[in-house]
This record gives structure tokens, C-alpha cells and sequence, in this order.
């Protein structure tokens, strides 16, 4: 069974993530890159930047979910999935 090209990216944190895209983006404006090249570099960019978009969100929600007591101190998390 053949990987994706990008399966990796599922593995990588946020910064790690964060860190290859920048790297892409440095990559891309300097223009040295063959045109086969610079698409798949694009298409593994796209990757990363859903990725990053995808840890964020569920980040923000976690916070989200952050109960406080009454002084307003946080006093623990709701799980994201229990209502």
C-alpha cells in the first residue's frame, strides 16, 4: 500500500508544521525551483497550512472549554466532546 506524500504531515506539531511551511514559503520566493517542482512544494505547503489550521482550531476550542470558579481561576477542562 503506497503512503501519500505528505502522510507526515499528520505526525508533525503545530510549530513543526509552522517551521516546514515557512521553509516553503522561503523556498518559493526565491524562484529557483523547477515549475514540477514548485507545484509539488505548493501542494505539500497547502497541506501544511491545513494542518496548522486544524491544530489551531481544535487549540481555540480546548480553551474554549476551560471552566473557571467563582474567584475566576481556571479549574479544569470540559472534554470537547461532552456537552
Amino acid at each position: 500500500m503506497d503512503s501519500e506524500p505528505n502522510d507526515d504531515i499528520k505526525a508533525m506539531s503545530f510549530e513543526q508544521a509552522l517551521e516546514a511551511l515557512e521553509s516553503i514559503v522561503d523556498h518559493l520566493e526565491r524562484g529557483d525551483v523547477p515549475l514540477d517542482q514548485s507545484i509539488r512544494i505548493y501542494e505539500r505547503g497547502e497541506a501544511l497550512k491545513a494542518h496548522c489550521d486544524r491544530l489551531l482550531k481544535a487549540a481555540e476550542d480546548k480553551v474554549e472549554k476551560i471552566r473557571l470558579s467563582r474567584d475566576g481561576k481556571p479549574v479544569g477542562a470540559e472534554p470537547l466532546d461532552g456537552e
